[in-house]
């Protein structure tokens, strides 16, 4: 990482040693910190993925397709690649694979064709966060501009009247969380018997959240023929069972080369508490910090850290699960755009949202456990892009 000094009482260096040296070496017992500590490899020193097909190549509807350029896919990344033909043979699929390798591209587009082709068809897709299904539904309606295909988005934090009326009109798509779409099943609003296709995208976290029996449960009302898919970073053990229960000889494809992307600088600062923010202010304050996503641990905190850096001039906005729906998507939108260019938040923003150009991923308190890290620094270096990440340990 350049500039590896803030101010001249800052004397330390990155790579583990302490701002503070009357503080002991930081330990914890649920992550090794050295696994913070990864310089980001170049792109040269890698073989460059070709890829077997373009997206021209693939059979699918020429509306579908030309949409599919029109958003400048060219060549498909590695993951899409190979899961799109399977999907389009009507395989149940897993896909493994690392955050930000274009996943959603990667079902989105078979299921939108077998929508196209088989009028009668319904897919629904479920997810663990409101920010993932709303990010899917603005992919979707990019893949479907000019097509008569519509979908319904059932999340929580948002009226269950607007959606109760959406859910009546015509729709082919469901795009929606575990606890709302089981709930408006159980309402009758929508029949599981009808979908034949089910994608369930980001698995493991699904399971971290305690969805696995909604999913179970709504699966279980689904018809005997149905196409599943499954998508995730890891599969842990129940997710094998479940994938063992409902898919019909799946398919896997890996295209996960290591745990952290390679596009990721990762480094840590060791400080003392009282340090802690001078630090991170330091940090914000320099020029490469172009557009910066800072993760806390409690709502209170990460809304008390927005609040703090705000008054200290900083552009920032923060989502947490305190804030409403509309809320929380107001500043994302405010990010996104670059109207602000700091989002303090908790983890509900680590897994899924796809923010162009991140700069830097800041931990400024430790994550959980090391897959929560990895979520959480994966919203930066996305794509072939390089990214940073600096985690604060005590």
């Amino acid at each position: 990482m350049q500039n590896k000094t803030f101010k001249k009482r800052y004397t330390g260096k990155f790579r583990g040693r302490s701002f503070n040296r009357s503080k002991p070496k930081f330990s914890n017992n649920k992550i090794d910190i050295s696994r913070f500590i990864q310089a980001s490899k170049c792109a040269l020193e890698e073989d460059p993925y070709i890829p077997t097909n373009k997206f021209v190549d693939f059979k699918i509807e020429a509306p579908l397709k030309a949409n599919i350029i029109k958003k400048g896919y060219q060549e498909p990344t590695p993951i899409q690649d190979r899961v799109i033909p399977l999907i389009l043979e009507g395989k149940d699929v897993v896909g493994i694979a690392n955050t930000g390798t274009g996943k959603t591209a990667a079902f989105l587009i078979p299921v939108i064709n077998k929508s196209i082709l088989k009028k009668q068809s319904k897919t629904i897709i479920i997810v663990p966060t409101r920010e993932l299904a709303l990010q899917i539904e603005k992919e979707f309606n990019d893949f479907t501009h000019g097509i008569k295909i519509f979908s319904t988005i059932c999340i929580g934090g948002t009226s269950m009247g607007k959606q109760f009326s959406d859910l009546r009109r015509f729709h082919s798509f469901i795009i929606g969380t575990p606890g709302r779409i089981k709930d408006l099943v159980q309402r009758k609003s929508i029949n599981m018997s009808l979908f034949d296709t089910i994608i369930l995208d980001e698995a493991d976290r699904m399971l971290d959240m305690g969805f696995i029996e909604d999913i179970k449960y709504l699966m279980e009302l689904m018809p005997e023929k149905k196409q599943a898919l499954c998508f995730s970073a890891t599969i842990p053990q129940e997710i094998e069972l479940l994938i063992k229960r409902f898919l019909k000889e799946p398919i896997k494809i890996s295209v996960k080369t290591q745990e952290s992307s390679v596009n990721v600088n990762q480094d840590v600062v060791r400080i003392g508490r009282e340090d802690k923010l001078e630090v991170l202010c330091n940090l914000l304050s320099k020029e490469n910090f172009s557009k910066v996503l800072i993760f806390g641990k409690t709502k209170h905190g990460v809304e008390k850290l927005s609040k703090e850096l705000l008054k200290r001039g900083f552009r920032v906005e923060s989502i947490h699960g305190d804030k409403t729906q509309a809320k929380r998507q107001k500043s994302l939108n405010l990010f996104k755009r670059n109207q602000v260019n700091i989002l303090v938040a908790t983890d509900v923003a680590a897994r899924g949202l796809d923010i162009n150009d991140i700069s830097h991923v800041i931990n400024y308190d430790l994550p959980a456990t090391y897959d929560d890290y990895v979520h959480r620094i994966g919203r930066t270096g996305r794509g072939k892009k390089k990214g940073e990440s600096i985690t604060f340990v005590q």
